[in-house]
C-alpha cells in the first residue's frame, strides 16, 4: 500500500513527496481513512509510530476540501504536552501543507507572547501547549469558536502533567458540534474516562502499543547504586555509536549528567524542564545535527524528541514501569536502523526488570564491562544530586548564564577526546577512550 490508496489533493501530494514518505505506517493505514469520514477516533499509538501525519495529513485534506480561508479563522486544534512535541507537530502541518497555503501557528509559554498571537489570529491550524493557550483565551486575543476538529496528542502525558484542568476549560471554549482525535500511548482509567467524555462512537485503532521495536537489542547491566555513573563513563568510552540518548529519574540529575559527562569528553547536552525556550532549542538542535553527541533527559522533557540518528538509549535510571521502559527505548531503532537499549539496574530494580522481559518476550541478558572495576569503593557522585556547581570549579548560577544554556563541548567525536570546551567544560581527564565493542 502507498499514500496514493487515499486519494489526496496534488497539493498534498506534493509534501508527501517532499518529506520522502513512501509507504505509510500501520497507524497510519487504520487512522487516515476513519479521520476523512469525519468521525471521531481513539487512536492507541507510542512514540515513533507516524501518529502525527496520521492526523495532519486528513486535516489537511478536509480543510482543503471544506474551501476554508488558508489565513484563519482557527479551524482545527491541536494540544501537545510539551513545547518540544508542539514544535515538532507543527513543523509536520508546514512540511506537509507547503503547497496548500493553509497556515499553521505554534503556541506554548517560555517566550514572548506577541509573535505568537499575530501568527495565532492568521492561522488555521493551531498547535499549542494548554497553558499558554489558556492565557491568550483569558486575554480576549484568541477566538476558537469555529473548531472543526480537536486533536489531544499524548493524552496520557498531559494528564500525568496536570493539565486536565486547563484542558476543560479549553474544551468549554470549543464548539460542540466539532470532531475529535484523541493519541495516546496507554489507556489508563484516567484516560478512559476522558475519553468518554470527549469521543462520540469513536473509531479506535490500535498499533504496537506494548512490544518494543523488534530492531532494538535490550542489555542489562547490573551495578550498585553508587557506582553508577562511573560505569556509565566507561561504557560510553567502549561502545561505538553515533547518537545517546541517557534517561534520568529527575531533572536535576539530567543537568548535572551531563555536565559530568562533557567534561569527562562526551559532547553532552541536557533537557529538563527548567530550562527557557532558546536554551531548549539549542539543545534540541545541537543533538539533532551532531554538535551534541549525547543528550540526558528526563521522561516528560524528551517528548518531542525526533532524531533517527539516536543508535542508543541508556537508561541511567531505571523507568518506573515498563510501559514507559517501551517509551524510552522507542527513541532507537527507527527508520528501519538497529538500535541498542542498555540499562543500569541495581538490585532494587529486580521486579521491574521481570516486567520488562515479560513484554520483551525473552530473557535479557546481564552483561558486565571488562575495562570497570567493580569492587572499587562505591563514591558520592560530585555533579550529580548538588544544585549549581559544576563537576569542577566554583558554584554559579547556571540557569542565569545564557551562554552555558545547552552543553557546548566541542570534542572530535563520542569518546573522550582529552579536553573540552564550552559551557559544561572544566579540565577535562584526559583518559584514553578505551576499546571499542560494538
Amino acid at each position: 500500500m502507498n499514500f496514493d490508496s487515499f486519494s489526496f489533493d496534488r497539493r498534498l501530494v506534493s509534501g508527501i513527496n517532499s518529506c520522502g514518505y513512501t509507504t505509510p505506517t500501520p497507524i497510519q493505514v487504520r487512522a487516515i481513512p476513519e479521520v476523512l469520514k469525519g468521525k471521531d477516533v481513539m487512536g492507541l499509538a507510542q512514540t515513533g509510530t507516524g501518529k502525527t501525519a496520521a492526523f495532519a495529513l486528513p486535516i489537511l485534506q478536509r480543510l482543503l476540501e471544506s474551501k476554508v480561508p488558508t489565513q484563519g479563522p482557527v479551524r482545527a486544534l491541536v494540544l501537545a504536552p510539551t513545547r518540544e512535541l508542539a514544535l515538532q507537530i507543527h513543523e509536520n502541518f508546514i512540511s506537509l501543507g507547503k503547497q496548500t497555503g493553509i497556515r499553521s501557528a505554534a503556541v506554548f509559554g517560555g517566550v514572548g507572547a506577541n509573535p505568537q498571537i499575530k501568527a495565532a489570529n492568521k492561522a488555521t491550524v493551531i498547535v499549542a501547549c494548554p497553558g499558554r493557550l489558556i492565557d491568550l483565551l483569558n486575554q480576549g486575543v484568541l477566538k476558537l469558536d469555529k473548531v472543526d476538529v480537536l486533536v489531544l496528542d499524548e493524552a496520557d502525558r498531559m494528564l500525568d502533567m496536570g493539565f486536565m484542568p486547563d484542558i476543560k476549560k479549553i474544551l468549554s471554549r470549543l464548539p460542540v458540534n466539532r470532531q475529535n482525535l484523541l493519541f495516546s500511548a496507554t489507556m489508563p482509567h484516567d484516560i478512559r474516562d476522558l475519553a468518554g467524555k470527549i469521543l462520540v462512537n469513536p473509531a479506535t485503532v490500535q498499533v504496537a502499543n506494548t512490544a518494543p521495536a523488534a530492531r532494538v537489542v535490550h542489555e542489562f547491566y547490573p551495578v550498585q547504586s553508587g557506582l553508577k555513573a562511573p560505569l556509565l563513563e566507561t561504557l560510553l568510552d567502549v561502545t561505538k555509536y553515533e547518537s545517546v540518548l541517557i534517561f534520568t529519574r529527575t531533572k536535576h540529575r539530567a543537568k548535572n549528567l551531563a555536565r559530568k559527562l562533557s567534561f569527562r569528553g562526551h559532547e553532552s547536552t541536557f533537557l529538563q524542564g527548567n530550562m527557557s525556550q532558546n536554551q531548549r532549542q539549542r539543545a534540541l538542535d545541537g543533538f539533532k545535527d551532531g554538535t551534541f553527541k549525547v543528550m540526558v533527559a528526563t521522561d516528560i522533557a524528551a517528548r518531542g524528541i525526533d532524531c533517527d540518528r539516536i543508535t542508543h538509549v541508556i537508561n541511567f535510571d531505571v523507568p518506573d514501569t515498563a510501559e514507559t521502559y517501551t517509551h524510552r527505548i522507542g527513541r532507537t531503532g527507527r527508520a528501519g536502523r538497529a538500535g541498542v537499549a542498555l540499562s543500569l539496574v541495581t538490585r532494587e530494580d529486580e521486579r521491574l526488570m521481570r516486567e520488562i522481559e515479560k513484554i520483551v518476550g525473552k530473557s535479557i541478558d546481564r552483561r558486565k564491562v571488562a575495562e570497570f572495576d567493580y569492587d572499587q569503593p562505591c563514591k558520592s557522585q560530585p555533579g550529580l544530586e548538588r544544585r549549581g556547581r559544576g563537576p569542577a570549579g566554583p558554584k554559579r548560577s547556571y540557569g542565569s548564564d545564557k551562554r552555558r544554556t545547552s552543553g557546548d563541548s566541542r570534542g572530535r567525536s563520542g569518546k573522550s577526546s582529552g579536553r573540552s570546551s564550552g559551557k559544561f567544560a572544566g579540565k577535562a581527564s584526559g583518559k584514553p577512550s578505551g576499546r571499542v565493542k560494538r
